[in-house]
């Protein structure tokens, strides 16, 4: 059993990266399970709201680091560069107790490197893809990281294979989502009736995922309005700008008489009360997955990231669920498969289908029960011998 520390400790200082919502949400649990057994402990760094929300302070905003895609992140180059070059700097002139990389591996891996060149012990929290992609990062991570905290339970294998310290914490959404969600009273809460089929949307959390795929959702849902009179979408959306991106679509297309309901937030709500959702490849899988809620996976991106990129995936999936699954078991449509009568149709289909949306809920289940570890005690006790080393 841990114990605090006693209050005569001197409190270690950890600095930490997260990029985008995810990264934010991760960080502020990493954060929490620190606290739990270092509850002096203070936080600085590369974070958002939630971590803030926990005492972390924020010398810079995680959405500064919120890109995806090769074309995307050229354009962004430059000030993602200078963020780097600043906080290396800071961090070198007065060294943290602990460095720990929140997921973002292309701008924390090299980040890592460096200080740990320079005596700082690093910590990398989530592990790049590169059971799927990119698996040369492997002699990166070696050089860069003390140790690796990772989320899936087969990857705590590749790293020790590579001679890299790795501990397998479960993801702590599977501790916090509900193994049975109450879909009743989250249609309650929207003042939703039985009889509706009520279909979640969720676009992305980025600026640029509603720049390429807010169009793409509504004529979407005005294909599956036209064939289902009882659907009903719900919304969630994680800002004022992300918000105002999805309206300025619906009027483009014509969408503003949908049946719909737009919110800030309450992503976990709007899918439980779901019969299905159509979601943005991304963390959203997962946590529709962990809901059991059926779902269709799209993406879409600039096209020449996608040339450059895909290439390169050594695995058949793309979605997580998939890919935890080690099947096709979600259906994934792509790029230029991504089109409003696919989408559609896909999703009628899974509404339809009893058979395929109950496999794919006693999937979810088993990946549920895989990933619930006790993620708050399973961290604390893989950081605490390098904070109190």
């Amino acid at each position: 059993m841990m114990e605090p520390r006693s209050n005569k400790a001197r409190a270690p200082r950890i600095a930490m990266v997260a990029g985008e919502a995810s990264g934010d949400m991760l960080g502020a649990h990493l954060i929490e399970a620190v606290q739990a057994v270092l509850p002096q402990a203070t936080f600085q760094g590369i974070g958002g709201a939630r971590m803030q929300g926990v005492g972390f302070d924020a010398w810079y905003p995680s959405e500064a680091l919120a890109v995806r895609g090769y074309v995307e992140v050229l354009r962004r180059l430059p000030a993602i560069l200078k963020i780097r070059r600043e906080l290396r700097r800071r961090l070198l002139a007065d060294p943290p107790d602990l460095f720990i990389g929140v997921d973002a591996p292309d701008f924390n891996l090299s980040l890592e490197e460096q200080l740990r060149g320079r005596g700082i012990r690093t910590v990398q929290h989530v592990s790049p893809s590169l059971w799927a992609w990119r698996g040369e990062r492997i002699h990166q991570m070696k050089r860069a990281c003390d140790k690796v905290l990772v989320l899936f339970d087969f990857e705590e294998p590749i790293y020790r294979e590579a001679g890299i310290a790795a501990s397998f914490v479960g993801h702590p959404l599977a501790d916090l989502l509900p193994e049975v969600p109450d879909r009743g009273a989250a249609r309650e809460q929207f003042k939703l009736s039985d009889s509706l089929k009520v279909i979640a949307l969720l676009p992305g959390s980025r600026e640029s995922e509603l720049r390429a795929l807010a169009d793409l959702f509504v004529q979407t849902a005005i294909l599956i309005a036209r064939a289902q009179p009882q659907a009903h979408f719900l919304v969630p959306l994680v800002s004022r700008h992300t918000r105002e991106m999805f309206e300025e679509a619906l009027y483009r297309q014509g969408g503003q008489d949908l049946p719909m309901t737009l919110l800030f937030g309450h992503a976990h709500l709007a899918m439980t009360a779901a019969d299905g959702v159509l979601v943005a490849s991304g963390t959203a899988t997962l946590e529709a997955a962990l809901l059991k809620r059926p779902m269709v996976v799209t993406y879409r991106m600039p096209g020449l990231s996608w040339r450059i990129g895909r290439p390169k995936v050594k695995v058949p999936w793309a979605a997580l669920p998939n890919i935890l699954a080690r099947e096709f078991l979600v259906p994934e449509i792509f790029q230029d498969d991504a089109r409003p009568e696919i989408l559609a149709q896909a999703l009628l289909n899974l509404l339809a289908d009893k058979d395929v949306r109950s496999r794919q809920e006693c999937a979810f289940a088993e990946i549920h029960a895989r990933l619930r570890q006790d993620a708050t005690r399973r961290i604390g006790e893989a950081l605490l011998p390098l904070l109190r080393g």
